[in-house]
């Protein structure tokens, strides 16, 4: 044991097992590695479960207060050498103390009720869902409540009943004789496992548990700004517990599918435009769909801009629209629309054509021309936005 079990939850030595109960949720939920990305978030959980699975426990707990080794691992356990009083050998060491005091701890039944497990489900969006927000349709397979026993386990008219077994404790003692007296060991009845009672007349619709699997549909609102990887919380919307408990919650992570025209970075949007030579030459202004296009309830005028191209406008040159990107998760504004030109040269020409190049050419005093090689700096910068327009 090497953390304290009472700091690892974050509870008093004095918790109650309620406050015990609620810490470990809280950390649960903190650590579980389908919530927390973090790579020391399954050791951290791993950590807490332990913890739980001693400090829930009444026997384990008096074992650890009194520094023993709850786990059977006879770390701190000053019985742990005599085999056969670990957990494997059907002794533990309140037992043993119990025997020899003539005390007997019971654990008592435990309850059919129980929370159900939280689920995680994935949901794909287009890149202007996740820009703009949306609400989504989606339909969970999980577990609801029995809607014949609401819960119950038991058929109608019928109840659960007193276990004869162990009389309604949920566990049963055993005496055995060994070097120091009679050891009384206590475990988990086998005819009720542990809830006290029985079900004679389980319902035919969930066979007791309380709960079926069902297909149910629900929406889910996507706030503006969400990219790929971020979740959705719904509270109480996962698996309904055992015995009709209460429901456990569900995560909603989200996908977004790359587009054809802009790729985001950020909350900036990039794209590259292809603009013929002359264009490039002249200077021009084009017409650019927005992203909004693909929004039926956007305002016309938003769905595309003016863009304004220089003379002399070089491959690689990049412009930045402000305003014109993906809204920001947190917080008000939003991010740039980026916009890089590659300049492209005509690959065919007919005679008339040619000859115009060549008039142009000579009257540039270009028919003849000499590789001017710039700096490597000069050239890194050029290369690596031409790469980027690429990508």
């Amino acid at each position: 044991m090497s953390r304290d079990y009472y700091e690892v939850l974050g509870v008093a030595r004095d918790a109650s097992a309620e406050q015990i109960k609620k810490a470990y949720r809280k950390m649960a939920m903190k650590y579980h590695p389908d919530v927390s990305p973090g790579e020391d978030s399954a050791e951290k959980f791993k950590e807490v479960q332990e913890a739980y699975e001693v400090l829930h426990d009444d026997n384990k707990r008096a074992i650890y207060d009194r520094g023993g080794d709850p786990t059977g691992r006879g770390g701190g356990d000053p019985f742990a050498g005599f085999g056969g009083f670990g957990s494997a050998g059907g002794f533990d060491f309140t037992n043993l103390v119990d025997a020899m005091f003539g005390a007997q701890t019971q654990r008592g039944p435990r309850s059919r009720t129980r929370r159900g497990q939280d689920a995680l489900v994935r949901q794909p969006l287009t890149l202007a869902e996740a820009a703009f927000g949306v609400t989504k349709p989606l339909t969970v397979d999980t577990a609801v409540l029995c809607p014949k026993c609401s819960g119950t386990g038991a058929e109608e008219g019928s109840e659960p009943v007193t276990c004869q077994t162990c009389h309604g404790r949920g566990d049963i003692t055993q005496v055995q004789r060994s070097f120091l007296g009679d050891i009384r060991t206590s475990q988990p009845c086998p005819t009720c496992r542990g809830y006290g009672t029985v079900i004679p007349h389980p319902c035919g619709e969930c066979s007791g548990e309380g709960r079926v699997r069902h297909k149910r549909n629900i929406s889910v609102k996507i706030p503006a700004g969400v990219n790929t990887g971020n979740r959705i919380h719904l509270e109480s919307q996962g698996e309904v517990g055992p015995g009709g408990g209460p429901a456990g919650d569900l995560y909603v992570e989200l996908v977004v599918a790359p587009h054809e025209v802009f790729t985001r970075e950020g909350d900036d949007l990039e794209m590259v435009l292809t603009i013929p030579m002359t264009a490039a030459a002249l200077g021009t202004s084009i017409d650019v769909k927005t992203l909004e296009a693909e929004r039926e309830d956007s305002e016309p005028a938003d769905r595309s801009v003016r863009v304004e191209v220089p003379a002399g406008t070089q491959s690689g040159t990049r412009v930045a629209l402000s305003g014109r990107g993906v809204p920001r998760l947190r917080g008000g504004g939003r991010g740039d629309l980026g916009i890089t030109f590659i300049v492209q040269t005509p690959t065919k020409l007919d005679d008339r054509q040619r000859e115009l190049l060549r008039q142009l050419a000579e009257s540039r005093h270009e028919t003849s021309v000499e590789a001017n090689v710039g700096t490597n700096k000069h050239n890194k910068g050029m290369f690596d936005r031409l790469k980027e327009a690429f990508s």
